[in-house]
């Protein structure tokens, strides 16, 4: 077992690896995995020294909670830190009943319904508990309230309040009567996300994106609010959803779609420098957010046991502090981003 640092999530008492593993591919997110192969995948990943294990109900309408469990509920308890989130409650399809835009892969017969509501949250996390078959969550934090997926600001705005008027309350008595060990939220855009932290008591924000080596559009305002709050930010999709992982090469997504020609030339810029210092893209891509203060870990997902593999060795690859001022020279990373100490 290798054995990760770890981190303090913002003012809890849970420490996480700075690796830890993302749920959303085990729950058929874009990809067809066989239960077997997930169990394993989330196996191999504890194997490998990660504690840090990330979910939702929304990743495959509930496969995701169900194989993850399936993973650790007979592992000591103490040994791991599970993150889910609320916002959506699955409910069962009535005989018959079609809905359009259900995703892919996911399971048959359930379907979500946005509910950021006291009672929404009670219930969303009841589920959660039942499907993983584990009787503590750790982190909950509240999903894609975000314009990223609503494409609606009438519609941002009214579950945003919803959340702050209603959803939070029922966080927040969870927390205090210690149910679970943190708070937060997991969205898609970093300016949402500080509206979040000046609107309540947060713990932590899941980030997706945003701050990687690809992009450091956070770092402005988002982070340096984190900092002076004590909140920790834990990185979701360190590879910008495929183009720092398997390197920039045609067909490489970004943000889950074809990565658009500007955004497929800076990355190939940037494995380009990563290459004339013989270090993977993808390592660089994992260690580099870990350099900024407030990020306690990175949640890369994985498709395989290799992918695990790989994504650890990736964490312990050296890299030499010329590669970051080289970055800096060319102007692919913004100066004013703490880098690696190498």
């Amino acid at each position: 077992m290798t054995t990760l640092p770890r981190r303090r999530i913002g003012r809890t008492a849970l420490d996480v690896t700075e690796l830890g593993l993302g749920g959303a591919p085990i729950g058929g997110f874009r990809v067809t995995i066989p239960d077997a192969d997930a169990v394993a995948l989330v196996n191999a990943a504890y194997d490998a020294g990660v504690n840090f294990f990330d979910t939702s109900p929304f990743y495959g309408y509930g496969r995701s909670e169900l194989r993850m469990g399936a993973a650790l509920r007979e592992k000591p308890r103490a040994s791991y830190v599970l993150s889910t989130k609320i916002g959506r409650v699955m409910r069962t399809l009535r005989p018959g009943e079609t809905v359009a835009d259900l995703r892919p892969n996911c399971l048959p017969g359930f379907a979500p319904t946005f509910d950021y509501t006291y009672d929404g949250v009670m219930r969303s996390l009841e589920q959660s508990h039942l499907r993983m078959g584990i009787s503590r969550i750790d982190v909950a934090l509240v999903h894609d309230v975000d314009f990223w997926t609503t494409q609606d600001r009438a519609v941002l705005e009214e579950r945003f309040r919803t959340v702050m008027d209603s959803g939070f309350r029922a966080l927040d008595e969870l927390r205090r009567a210690g149910v679970i060990g943190a708070i937060g939220i997991g969205l898609n855009e970093s300016d949402t996300s500080l509206r979040f932290l000046q609107a309540g008591d947060f713990d932590c924000v899941l980030l997706a994106g945003r701050y990687t080596l690809l992009e450091q559009g956070a770092l402005a305002a988002f982070m340096p609010a984190c900092v002076q709050r004590g909140a920790s930010v834990i990185l979701g999709g360190p590879f910008n959803s495929g183009i720092l992982a398997g390197g920039a090469k045609p067909g490489a997504t970004y943000d889950y779609a074809a990565a658009p020609p500007a955004i497929a030339e800076r990355a190939q810029r940037i494995e380009a420098v990563c290459a004339r210092h013989r270090v993977p893209l993808a390592a660089a891509a994992l260690q580099f957010p870990l350099a900024h203060p407030a990020v306690c870990s990175v949640i890369p997902g994985a498709l395989s046991i290799a992918e695990v593999q790989q994504n650890t060795r990736h964490m312990q690859q050296p890299i030499p502090p010329d590669l970051w001022a080289e970055l800096v020279r060319e102007g692919l990373l913004d100066p004013a981003a703490p880098v690696p100490a190498g």
